[in-house]
């Protein structure tokens, strides 16, 4: 391959574009029309995005009227509306990240299956696990935020109390990390 300069390529026609300055002024103010409506659409989009939480007054009174809203309650709302629960546990839990963001932990599911719909997210952390067998809830925290709700019979609740005080057998001090 050979390469040549401009004056030596010959028969070949090289064309010179001929920008008017007005042509860069043009296309200057449409770029920056362009970004400035991506940075509005951007900014429009985080403030959608940035639900803040409740205060505690708030969450305590969408407990008390068992309204509970995932990702909107806290462990101290839980707490403070309806009291310390009668059956708590903690655990570094794995959980399921369902397509519409909602989680399951993995020991709410059968062992070795995930859960209808599941694609493949998974999230884990130190899973606070408080059952209400009086009103028949379990709820499960993440990071403080209550992530999970299930509806279960005070039986249920008992026999999954049992288990995790059999866990609990086997627990070192190291394991132990949060009590309400």
């Amino acid at each position: 391959m050979r390469c040549l300069s401009t004056g030596q390529a010959g028969r070949s026609k090289i064309k010179t574009a001929h920008v008017r300055a007005h042509d860069v002024a043009t296309m200057d103010i449409s770029l920056i029309k362009k970004m400035l409506g991506l940075c509005s659409f951007l900014t429009f989009l985080v403030l959608i995005g940035c639900k803040g939480m409740p205060t505690l007054e708030e969450q305590e009174r969408l407990v008390q009227a068992d309204n509970l809203v995932l990702d909107q309650i806290t462990t101290k709302a839980i707490v403070n509306a309806w009291g310390t629960p009668p059956l708590y546990h903690s655990m570094f839990t794995h959980f399921f990240v369902m397509p519409d963001f909602s989680v399951i932990p993995q020991s709410r599911v059968a062992i070795g299956e995930a859960p209808k719909g599941w694609k493949a997210g998974v999230h884990a952390g130190e899973g606070i696990y408080f059952a209400y067998p009086d009103r028949g809830w379990l709820l499960v925290f993440l990071d403080e935020r209550l992530v999970y709700k299930e509806k279960l019979k005070p039986e249920e609740l008992q026999v999954l109390a049992e288990t995790w005080a059999y866990e609990d057998r086997f627990k070192t001090r190291l394991d132990e990390t949060f009590q309400p």
